[in-house]
């Protein structure tokens, strides 16, 4: 008589979770409010992109009051500094609404509202925790706040880099 060969231990990824009427309902609402996620990032992109296009575009029109204010913050070359961080929010702000290099653009944009905080609205940046208001008051915020969305979001399906990277697998 042979004996029967012991029964192999589930290794699946994912185990089998009993699904009840609330487990469903929660799965098709999880389902169709992923939907909002491309529409929402494409909004963010325009409109904030807008913003920034505006700021550096704004800026560069501007250049006397601007190096005036750059000076006053104790910025070197407050010149040539408006004239770069103006550009840097041109482009970027373009780049946003094209839904291209938008991370990268997000890294640099999200650098750029953190020099704003520092150089200019320190007391807010320092009462972030004291007194959350104040900081979230303060010009940068809303800039920082959609550069740091996009960046670790990226720009959703209505996108240039989506396109791109799409067609080409993810990959190189």
């Amino acid at each position: 008589m042979s004996t029967p060969a012991p029964a192999k231990p589930n290794t699946s990824a994912s185990p089998e979770i009993p699904c009840g009427p609330a487990v469903t309902l929660y799965r098709r609402f999880q389902q169709a409010s992923a939907t909002l996620q491309s529409p929402i990032l494409l909004f963010i992109r325009v409109y904030w992109g807008w913003q920034f296009a505006q700021s550096g575009w704004g800026r560069l029109h501007n250049l006397g009051r601007a190096t005036d204010f750059f000076a006053s913050l104790g910025l070197p070359a407050p010149h040539a500094t408006v004239i770069l961080i103006s550009l840097l929010e041109l482009v970027g702000g373009i780049l946003f609404i094209a839904g291209l290099g938008t991370r990268l653009t997000g890294l640099f944009l999200a650098g750029d509202m953190m020099g704003a905080y520092l150089l200019s609205d320190r007391d807010a940046l320092a009462a972030i925790i004291s007194n959350p208001g104040k900081f979230y008051g303060a010009d940068p915020y809303t800039f920082l706040f959609a550069s740091v969305i996009l960046l670790a979001f990226g720009p959703g399906r209505f996108s240039i880099d989506y396109l791109f990277f799409r067609r080409r697998g993810g990959g190189c």
